[in-house]
């Protein structure tokens, strides 16, 4: 049988095709792949052709003649010319502080959550367990008092849970605590960083009054070593907040002299802030000095400061 000039160019075709394939195949696996895995050796990971892709190619080459090997050499083509030199990220900068994710509220839920302190006080197995749960998703440290509470719950479990997660927090503050106490002890002069830091650690903690009344005069002294410090080597420096923050820790541990003198000088640095006739008033009111909280509350009329609703609301009731 004589084979027409089509059947012979499609022969040839088909032939040339096969031997095309069969040589991108060997090249690939015996060639392609151990230059390439040998490359790879000690560097970053990353995606090569391994064999089982050579193969697949291979295939394709073969049941498509001529468009197949065509597709891959055109798609090679591209990658030499366009997708091969990686983009300049040198002078890119990704900071993860500036990323807010946003989530949808699951309402659902919500609509199902009460506080911790209300199902504490309802003794509400189902919802103080849910509400347990909710407070450890969020800032541990900012609810160490609500966990607290949870100590004295009648569900073993739920109180299981405020005792360890409170065990372990305590424990990660005192060492905290300790390591930015002794750090202040190593700055050298005019150095405020580890006082600084100090303060606001602690005032987070210690303002919940999880500890016991030794330890909490204990680490209010610590607070206000710090506090002294760094009045020493910059008044100007510390806060507003701070220096409110040492007058009302002072003032939890009955310390009226201290707390007093940091009242005066939390006054003398932000006269014109309203903690600095607020500390003063909680102050007097818990000393009952009469006289100077009505002092200091006329002074605060008299002011310009703009006041709050608590303190407008105790305007009222001593007026």
């Amino acid at each position: 049988m004589t084979l027409t000039r089509d059947e012979y160019l499609f022969l040839i075709v088909v032939i040339v095709n096969t031997i095309v394939a069969i040589l991108y195949l060997l090249i690939g696996i015996l060639i392609m792949v151990p230059i390439r895995n040998r490359k790879r050796e000690g560097e970053a990971e990353r995606l090569h052709d391994n064999r089982r892709t050579y193969l697949l190619r291979f295939i394709v080459m073969v049941l498509c003649p001529v468009v197949g090997p065509l597709f891959f050499f055109v798609v090679h083509l591209f990658y030499l010319t366009i997708f091969r030199f990686q983009a300049e990220l040198d002078d890119v900068t990704f900071s993860k502080e500036r990323v807010r994710t946003q989530l949808k509220a699951d309402e659902e839920r919500e609509r199902n959550v009460i506080p911790l302190e209300e199902a504490i006080a309802v003794n509400d197995q189902k919802s103080l367990r849910t509400a347990m749960l909710n407070v450890l998703k969020g800032e541990i440290q900012n609810s160490l008092a609500a966990i607290a509470l949870a100590l004295e719950t009648r569900d073993s479990e739920s109180s299981h849970y405020a005792a360890s997660i409170l065990s372990h927090e305590l424990s990660e503050f005192r060492m905290e605590a300790q390591k930015l106490y002794l750090g202040i002890r190593q700055e050298e002069d005019g150095q405020t960083e580890y006082e600084d830091m100090m303060i606001d650690y602690t005032d987070n903690v210690l303002k919940q009054q999880v500890f016991t009344e030794l330890e909490q005069r204990r680490f209010v002294r610590m607070m206000t070593e710090a506090a002294e410090s760094f009045y020493t080597k910059n008044p100007s420096g510390m806060t507003e907040k701070q220096y409110e923050s040492v007058c009302l820790r002072l003032l939890d541990i009955n310390d009226f002299e201290n707390s007093e003198r940091w009242c005066e000088r939390l006054a003398e640095q932000y006269p014109d802030r309203l903690s600095a006739f607020t500390c003063k008033l909680k102050l007097y009111f818990i000393v009952r000095n009469r006289e100077a909280f009505f002092r200091t509350l006329d002074a605060l009329k008299q002011s310009d400061v703009v006041i709050d609703n608590e303190t407008l609301e105790l305007i009222r009731i001593f007026s």
